[in-house]
């Protein structure tokens, strides 16, 4: 590539032909990735390794009555859901509350009040770690 195009390629004027020269194939055939990051951006690790060792968290923020199938599929399946109800109006909000209790009753959950209109529903084999022991011994500020 002769300077003027690589000077064009630099600005943005021309497209760049040569994108290959930034991905060295041959470094990662000969090594066991095992748990190293994976740099490439068409990969994507994250979903794929939350999904296979059970560590995902729904959020859902439904508006209406509707939605509330896909609170519960997502629930059924062992999924912690976290429930935003700030965008619903006051009685169908009370209404996905009782439907997520029973919810929770009849899948052997719990459901805790995270703040106004947020909540959180977790399966029976999930354990909340709360950060009240914390406060109760002083806290990180209390160093005297």
């Amino acid at each position: 590539m002769g300077s003027v195009r690589k000077a064009s390629a630099w600005l943005g004027l021309v497209d760049d032909n040569d994108d290959e020269r930034y991905y060295d194939d041959d470094y990662a055939e000969g090594q066991d990735s095992g748990d190293a990051w994976v740099t490439d951006p068409r990969v994507k690790v994250a979903s794929d390794a939350a999904q296979e060792t059970g560590r995902r968290i729904g959020t859902v923020t439904p508006d209406s009555f509707r939605d509330a199938r896909g609170i519960g599929e997502l629930f059924r399946d062992g999924v912690p859901v976290i429930m935003n109800l700030t965008a619903m109006e006051p009685a169908d909000a009370k209404r996905v509350v009782d439907f997520a209790a029973g919810l929770t009753f009849g899948l052997r959950g719990t459901i805790e009040r995270v703040a106004t209109r947020v909540f959180l529903l977790t399966p029976a084999n999930t354990e909340i770690v709360s950060g009240e022991a914390d406060r109760q011994s002083g806290g990180f500020f209390n160093q005297s």
